[in-house]
């Protein structure tokens, strides 16, 4: 079967296609992975827990949508350090605060997410995961330096940690498009086998 009109796929040519191939299959990951798979069990906890940060009573991932709080707030706060003048300095240091915080939702949720992929996405969300810790361990040293008077370090470690971000995105919408890992209504998925399309395995 083919991929329905509605559902255009990317041909070979992204240089980045074999670099994420080769990423899912580095076994070298696998010792990461184990650790992954220990904090995802502390993290999603019991299947009701779970459940609740998968978003199940909403049909669909929840994750994708908190991801856009710490991004979106870290993205202003760099606006404003780029566009705003000093006057706008507290300002940046709130948003970068607010980002710092909503990552936590986020991270939880991720981590429901991740507990069911296979090996090979397993593989991928890791590096995700630790690119996405440290673009927060930037912006949380950002907010720091910002509170101490130390405006251009702040500003230095807010664009750092918005660099690595886009990495952590990048990886993480390689997970949800790509790879289509996520929670969705079984529904869906019928739907997409009475249409013919293909559905890559989970």
């Amino acid at each position: 079967m083919t991929a329905a009109p509605h559902s255009p796929a990317v041909g070979p040519d992204s240089p980045l296609t074999p670099v994420m191939r080769a990423l899912e299959s580095t076994g070298a990951l696998d010792p990461v992975v184990a650790v992954g798979d220990a904090v995802a069990r502390i993290a999603a906890g019991n299947d009701r827990v779970r459940g609740v940060l998968q978003g199940r009573k909403l049909g669909h991932a929840v994750h994708p949508l908190l991801v856009e709080v710490p991004m979106g707030t870290w993205l202003s706060a760099l606006l404003l350090d780029v566009l705003g003048g000093p006057g706008e300095r507290g300002a940046a240091r709130m948003l970068t605060g607010v980002g710092v915080l909503s990552a936590v939702p986020s991270a939880l949720t991720g981590w429901a997410e991740y507990s069911g992929a296979q090996r090979r996405d397993r593989r991928v969300a890791v590096v995700h995961a630790a690119a996405n810790g440290l673009a927060t361990g930037l912006q949380a040293g950002s907010w720091v330096a910002r509170h101490v008077g130390r405006d251009g370090l702040g500003r230095t470690l807010g664009l750092s940690g918005m660099g690595v971000a886009g990495l952590g995105g990048y990886l993480g919408g390689h997970l949800a498009i790509a790879r289509t890992v996520g929670t969705r209504d079984v529904v869906y998925t019928r739907d997409e086998a009475q249409t013919g399309r293909v559905t890559p395995a989970r």
